[in-house]
Formats: C-alpha cells, structure tokens, sequence
C-alpha cells in the first residue's frame, strides 16, 4: 500500500472507463468532474454552502453525534433526470451489519440544491460516463450529503467498517475538509488483499467506485485544534432498482 497521506494518482477523463474495467476504481480531479459534468468549477463550489446546517444523523448504533446528512433519489433515464417521491435508505445486513436491516427516513436535501443546474449536471454527467461502462435503461441514483465533524472528539465517515453499498457504482465527491486530520480514504479489492490507501484534498475530487469489486471506507477524522470537519457528496447508481426493505416490497 501507499504511505498515509498520499495524493492519488489522477485519472484523465478519457482514461476513467479504461480504470473503471480493468482497477476497479478511479480517482478524479475536481477539473475533470467539471467536464464530464459539463459545468464550470466555479459553479460547482458555489454548491458547497447547502452543507451548512444538515440535520443530524439520529440513526447512529454508537451513540455518535459526528455524522449530518440529507438524502434524495432519482430515476435518470437517457438526459431525463426524475426526483421520485423522498423515500427511506436502506441496506441489508449484507452491506452494512451496523445500520443495516432498517429503514432510514433522513431529511431530504432542500429544494433549492435539488433544483440548482450544476446539481442537476453532475448527476446526469455521471449517469452518462457510466452508460459507457454498463448500457442500462433507468439508473436509480440516490444522493446523500454528509458532513462528519469532531464535535465527539473524533469523526467516523463510516463507523460501518469497509464494506460495498450494495450497487452497482459509487462516487464519493470530496467537498471540504477544514481543521482536521485523518480522513484517509482506503480501497481494497474484493478478490484480494490488494489495497490503497490516500487522502482526497481537493474540493470537488471524486473516487468513483465498481462496488461489485472494491470495498471501501474512510479513517476517523481528530481536531486540529478546538473543532473540523469532513464534508461529502455520496451518489450510488444501481440498475435494478432501489434497494428497499423485503417488507416494503411486500406491500
């Protein structure tokens, strides 16, 4: 693996479908996200104010109050990019033994972000690169926006552990980072122990996932000083459908 700390190697965007097939992964400069986006960087860091004040995660097993999110999910088809009605999250125990098994009712993400065409590009943008890798009707896409912070003294991305969401891709979008350390992301491949490990800095910077083949998560986050944070935009693609509890699906 590579030292704690390390900026990762950089995909160009011709090169992302290539690594997605034969790594598993890529790992994209907040440039490139612009321009399969086709959107200027500038109004995408004008996004980053709409993870001012989240709601607090009230579903944490380890009594955590680090972790603040919103939640949306979509149907893309073609260029149609559809808000469907706010619905739980869900995971079985499969992909998340810590808060798996039961539905999640998180706030939705204001009305204002949802509508805002940057927000709208990167969703589409993304949904387009991946029909390259996967040709598929509908995408059924859902968007969480965390914020982990240290108010506990330290911040866990993922209490879950390394794990997969259950999908079909995973992009996790680098938002800020301010007044912390740790926050190292780590990758391992599914069919071995091969692994890496670095730290995303740069606002906008993504790591975009094949979640059938690589596991993921990301280290505790510590104070530099009296209080930081760790800011994030996570977007799942899966193509046959959301994922819902069996009960919900039985009714």
């Amino acid at each position: 693996m590579t030292i704690t700390g390390l900026a990762p190697t950089l995909t160009p965007l011709k090169q992302i479908d290539q690594a997605l097939r034969d790594d598993g992964f890529a790992v994209v400069s907040a440039e490139t996200v612009a321009k399969f986006s086709n959107v200027d960087l500038s109004k995408l860091q004008t996004l980053t104010k709409y993870w001012e004040n989240l709601p607090r995660d009230p579903y944490l097993k380890d009594g955590g109050r680090y972790r603040f999110r919103r939640h949306a999910s979509y149907e893309i088809k073609g260029d149609e990019l559809t808000l469907v009605p706010h619905r739980a999250h869900w995971q079985s125990l499969d992909y998340n033994a810590l808060h798996g098994g039961i539905e999640r009712w998180f706030e939705p993400i204001q009305g204002e972000l949802l509508s805002n065409p940057a927000w709208q590009s990167v969703l589409l943008g993304l949904a387009h690169l991946l029909n390259s890798l996967k040709p598929v009707n509908t995408w059924f896409v859902e968007a969480h926006q965390f914020r982990i912070d240290t108010t506990d003294g330290i911040g866990r991305p993922t209490p879950e552990g390394a794990h997969r969401d259950g999908v079909d891709f995973v992009a996790v979008f680098l938002l800020g980072r301010e007044g912390i350390k740790g926050g190292e992301t780590r990758i391992f491949d599914t069919s071995g122990s091969a692994g890496l490990r670095f730290t995303l800095t740069q606002p906008w910077s993504l790591l975009l996932m094949n979640d059938q083949r690589m596991i993921h998560e990301s280290t505790p986050i510590q104070p530099l000083a009296k209080y930081g944070y760790r800011d994030t935009l996570v977007l799942t693609y899966r193509s046959n459908g959301f994922q819902d509890s069996p009960n919900r699906s039985q009714q």
